[in-house]
Parts: C-alpha cells; sequence; structure tokens
C-alpha cells in the first residue's frame, strides 16, 4: 500500500527519503551539512536532513537506524527509535550515536537512517481495580523461554 506524504525540502541540498527496493518497509534518511560532522567514539551529534514531513493524522514517522550503517560503523539513533508525530512541521534531524571505539565522518548526503511511517492507535486508559486473566499472567522478562 503507498500513500502520499508532504515533504518540503528547508534546503535545497536536501535529498529526499529513498527506498533501497521494491518492498522495503524504510526509506533512507540523508544527511544534508553544510560541512562533514565528525562524531567522536561514545558522542552523540545532530544530523540535519534538511526536510521536513506531513505525517497524516493517525501515523506516526519511525526513525531507526540502518542495519549496515549501526552494525558496521557503530552509528545509530540515539534515542534507539525517534519518533515524528502527525503535528510536528519542524525539521527532521537524527541524534546519532557513535557506539564505536573510533571517531566517524558524516558527509551530506551520507544515508543516516531510516524512515518508517505506520498507523498506530491512540490509547484511552481507563483504571481498573483487575485486569483480565491470561495463561502468561504476571511472567516478565525471559518467563517465556530464552
Amino acid at each position: 500500500m503507498k500513500k502520499d506524504i508532504n515533504i518540503k525540502k528547508l534546503n535545497p541540498d536536501a535529498i529526499i527519503p529513498t527506498y533501497g527496493t521494491e518492498y522495503a518497509a524504510g526509506a533512507d534518511l540523508y544527511a544534508c551539512l553544510s560541512e562533514p560532522v565528525t562524531i567522536k567514539a561514545g558522542d552523540t551529534a545532530f544530523i540535519k536532513t534538511g526536510l521536513s514531513l506531513e505525517v497524516p493524522a493517525g501515523y506516526a514517522g519511525l526513525i531507526y537506524a540502518r542495519s549496515g550503517l549501526s552494525c558496521k560503523q557503530g552509528l545509530a539513533p540515539a534515542n534507539k527509535v525517534g519518533v515524528i508525530d502527525a503535528d510536528y512541521r519542524g525539521e527532521i534531524i537524527v541524534a546519532l550515536h557513535n557506539h564505536s571505539k573510533e571517531a566517524k565522518t558524516v558527509s551530506s548526503g551520507d544515508r543516516i537512517a531510516q524512515l518508517v511511517i505506520t498507523p498506530f492507535l491512540t490509547a484511552n486508559f481507563v483504571e481498573a481495580d483487575e485486569l483480565s486473566d491470561t495463561v502468561r499472567g504476571e511472567g516478565g522478562f525471559g518467563s517465556t523461554g530464552n
């Protein structure tokens, strides 16, 4: 299923997100920088994309790590998963953390993360004295096996 998503270039050099394959869930986000940014080992840098996005109501834009970048280079979003709410119209900025043991440089045009647009449910939290019973019950953290 495809849905039109309005996107605005805040910088003429910004690159519109692209999908690597026909069935990819995540669209690559690209750095849009005036000069390369070097991220020291263990540090985080805010990497601009030069884009803003109009996420439809009932959806969220989720920013995930790119598997190759995170596993091979040690660079991944600092907050693990970034969330773009439907009412946010500011620039998409990725807080990229360097998990490696050496400095890494990000240049304009580098793929830095992936964006997944997904529907979500807004909960109406209702306080209850009891919850329904399940087979699992209160079992957590490893209760269903390794």
